[in-house]
């Protein structure tokens, strides 16, 4: 069984920094790309950022030159470190992968979700 484990949200005023953390658990061939979707109350889930296996990145307009996307290939892991953030971040943050199994079938797999909040 493959899963996603997320970690790292919460509370931070604006201006404020927080680093979120993904890693990929179970058994599996191969990790390809990774990345962070986030879901604000009563909207859609909206792409963050993404990164591939060679380490390629793209990124929402909105978090561009605030958000860093980096992956550890090893741990089959990524981060996203939120810099300057502001209210218009607030929403819940999902990871994403698409993973090869056991059996070689390729998949999409979600994380959980961690909330992140920010507010003074």
């Amino acid at each position: 069984q493959v899963q996603l484990v997320e970690s790292g949200g919460g509370l931070v005023q604006p201006g404020g920094s927080l680093r979120l953390s993904c890693a990929a658990s179970g058994t599996f061939s191969n990790v390809y790309h990774m990345g962070w979707y986030r879901q604000a109350p009563g909207n859609q889930r909206w792409l963050v950022a993404t990164i591939t296996k060679s380490d390629r990145t793209e990124y929402a307009d909105s978090v561009s030159g605030r958000f860093t996307i980096s992956r550890d290939s090893d741990k089959n892991a990524i981060s996203l470190q939120m810099n300057s953030l502001t209210p218009e971040d607030t929403a819940v943050y999902y990871c994403t992968a698409r993973i090869q199994g056991a059996t070689l079938a390729l998949g999409d797999y979600w994380g959980q979700g961690t909330q992140v909040t920010v507010s003074s």
